[in-house]
């Protein structure tokens, strides 16, 4: 007996994701994330292991204490974004959590470190003397906020995306 040729099963994910492909530069704020967490390890590494008067934009007991207050708020910042890289990744609901928490960590310890700065004249370059540490300290301060915008702005607008767990990647 014939059997009666079926119709191929369709299956709607592969409908779905045809409207739901990952967004336009995910792989941009996936580089840039690693990227932050590969510089902010560097940065504990140098600093505890090296020499710390390679990044030291200052050389006063008040920047060193207060820059050694950071690892732990750093080491917060690493951790969320290693958790948002993952979430984006494995296309998971807490990869928006994760993310929007590492965007937010990463301006206020940007707001922090640029109100110390600026009250300490970190800043300022001094005639004849080095400008190394205040282009340093002002290259990280405008990477630390380009970063948290970025992210937060990137993730809210494609969280529909993450969020829709029928479609894949």
């Amino acid at each position: 007996m014939a059997h009666p040729q079926q119709a191929p099963a369709v299956d709607i994910t592969d409908v779905v994701s045809s409207k739901t492909a990952a967004p336009r530069g995910l792989r941009l704020v996936l580089a840039g994330m690693i990227l932050a967490i590969v510089l902010i390890c560097a940065y504990w590494l140098i600093w505890f292991g090296i020499d710390r008067n390679i990044l030291a934009s200052s050389h006063t007991s008040a920047y060193y204490t207060f820059e050694n207050a950071f690892p732990l708020a750093d080491g917060w910042l690493a951790l969320a974004l290693v958790f948002a890289v993952v979430g984006l990744l494995l296309r998971r609901p807490w990869g928006l959590l994760a993310t929007l928490l590492a965007g937010g960590a990463g301006i206020y310890l940007g707001c922090m470190d640029v109100l110390f700065d600026l009250e300490n004249h970190i800043y300022t370059i001094q005639p004849g003397s080095d400008a190394s540490g205040p282009i340093i300290e002002m290259t990280i301060n405008a990477l630390t906020f380009l970063l948290g915008i970025v992210i937060i702005a990137w993730v809210w607008r494609h969280r529909s995306w993450l969020l829709d767990q029928t479609a894949k990647l």
